[in-house]
Parts: C-alpha cells; structure tokens; sequence
C-alpha cells in the first residue's frame, strides 16, 4: 500500500497476504483524488471512510489535511493492521472503528464533509449503502459522498447523485450535498 500525495507521500507499507481486502488501485486512487480536489479542498476537513480494508483512503485523506477520519472496518485482522499503520505514522487525528458498517449507518449522528464507500462487490446489500448514507443525513451541506461499485450497478437516480466515473474496472458514483 502506498499513500500517492501529501505529508506522508510515497510511504509504503506492506499488507498481509492474508487479506480478503481488494484496495482502490494507486490508478484509480490518484485520478479519484484529481476529482475530489477539484470539488472540495480535503484540508481541515472532517472524513468518513467505510469498509476501510487497508486504510488506504484513509491514510491518503489524513496525508492530504484531513482534521480527522473515523475508519469503519469489522475485520479484525484489517483493523488490526490500519492500528498498526496509524501508531507508525504518529496519526492522532484517526479514529479506527471495528464495528459494522450498516450499524454504523444507521446509528451514527454524525455529519462529514467527506465520505468514501469501498464494499466487497459481492456484498449482498452493496446497494443500500448510499440511500442510508443519504437517508440519515451523514453529509454536511457541500459535502461529497464517494461510492466505489462494480459497473453492474447505477445509481444515478437517487437523491444528490452528481456524477460517475470510471478508471479501468473501477467506478465511482459522487454525491454531492
């Protein structure tokens, strides 16, 4: 895993072969990025990552000025492994979460200036995602939600919905609030 930009760029650090994880590919994660910076400005900003796996996006959000990021990850190993990284890099301002994602949906209070969604394409319930992330009112106006899916699935009419982009077998779908 390697963090493309900011003050931690171009530090690696070696996932287990173990695994389940399929991590946003450095191609996907840098052109994704692009896009953000041109909607918002991720500095001082307050961030939600769900289905962290590596922490990979949220290690990039909190090495391009992220205030905080709260990390969602139920697999104990992947938790495990996102502490380890956040005690190397001294990063205070994470806040790692191992509990279930659709819990946390459904009981969070909270709202984000920026959220990102990265679930195993097989999951069952993939698409209920961005209507309870729009249904509980997660987003703080101007706020950008990120849905990372296979291409099987469109969700260009819900509520928010702004754009898709897609970058090899990688698509997204933005939210904006």
């Amino acid at each position: 895993m390697r963090i493309i930009s900011g003050k931690y760029k171009s530090r690696r650090f070696d996932v287990p072969r173990s695994f389940k994880a399929r991590p946003t590919t450095d191609f996907a994660k840098e052109n994704l990025f692009n896009v953000v910076g041109n909607i918002m400005d991720l500095e001082e900003t307050e961030a939600l990552d769900l289905f962290s796996g590596t922490g990979s996006i949220s290690f990039e959000l909190l090495s391009r000025g992220c205030k905080e990021v709260v990390s969602i990850e139920k697999e104990f190993s992947h938790h495990a492994f996102i502490k380890k990284v956040k005690a190397e890099l001294r990063a205070d301002n994470l806040i790692t979460m191992k509990t279930d994602v659709f819990r946390f949906l459904t009981t969070c209070s909270r709202q984000f200036d920026f959220i990102f969604a990265d679930p195993p394409f097989a999951l069952k319930n993939l698409n209920e995602i961005p209507e309870l992330v729009i249904k509980h009112d997660l987003l703080k106006e101007g706020g950008l939600f990120v849905m990372e899916h296979p291409k099987e699935y469109d969700f260009s009419t819900l509520p928010l919905f702004s754009q898709k982009r897609i970058y090899g077998a990688v698509n997204f779908s933005l939210f904006i609030k």
